[in-house]
């Protein structure tokens, strides 16, 4: 007998119907959470350029002081009680998620030099068959130059990972995620 692989499945336009409302988390930070308020709008678009309506972007991060509100940060800080650290949204009609936390604060590296304050991101949506993980740094940000993890992206692609001011909002910061095409954003294989 000769066995042949099957084809894969993707994920559906469903699956982040279990997973966000009610379930879903836009607030990250509370109302006495340490630090600068951030409003982050995130749009998600497929290689074409058109908006996904139904990704499902998850945010994890660091408090204001650069400590994650999980055990296996073992850090001698004491994290913010009123910081979950942890988001999760489905995208709406125009794609958009928008997240309301605060800029968090360097976290420890490899290195001897800390990472330069950013979000995880993951992103899920249909036709991926896992998850998309990649950053948010905030752009002209100083410490952004030293980040030991976006050294390792080409600078010319190093855009892709940046959240940029909206003029609008003086505390709300734009970040785009290209799924594919000639504007993808880098995506990390962890």
């Amino acid at each position: 007998m000769e066995l042949f692989p099957t084809a894969s499945q993707t994920v559906g336009p469903f699956f982040h119907l279990g997973l966000t409302d009610p379930h879903s988390i836009a607030k990250i930070a509370g109302p006495n959470a340490k630090g600068e308020r951030v409003k982050l709008i995130c749009t998600v678009y497929d290689g074409e350029g058109k908006v996904v309506p139904d990704a499902m972007v998850e945010i994890w991060q660091a408090d204001a002081g650069g400590k994650y509100n999980h055990p296996e940060d073992t850090q001698e800080k004491t994290a913010d009680p009123d910081f979950g650290g942890f988001g999760r949204l489905s995208s709406d009609a125009q794609g958009v998620c928008v997240f309301e936390t605060i800029k968090p604060g360097r976290v420890p590296s490899w290195t001897d030099v800390a990472q330069a304050p950013h979000l995880s991101i993951s992103v899920f949506a249909r036709g991926i068959l896992k998850r998309l993980a990649t950053r948010a740094y905030f752009a002209g940000d100083a410490a952004n130059g030293e980040d030991p993890v976006l050294a390792l992206v080409a600078e010319d692609r190093r855009d892709t990972l940046m959240a940029h001011r909206d003029g609008a909002e003086p505390d709300a910061w734009r970040f785009e995620v290209h799924l594919c095409g000639p504007r993808e954003t880098v995506f990390f294989d962890v």
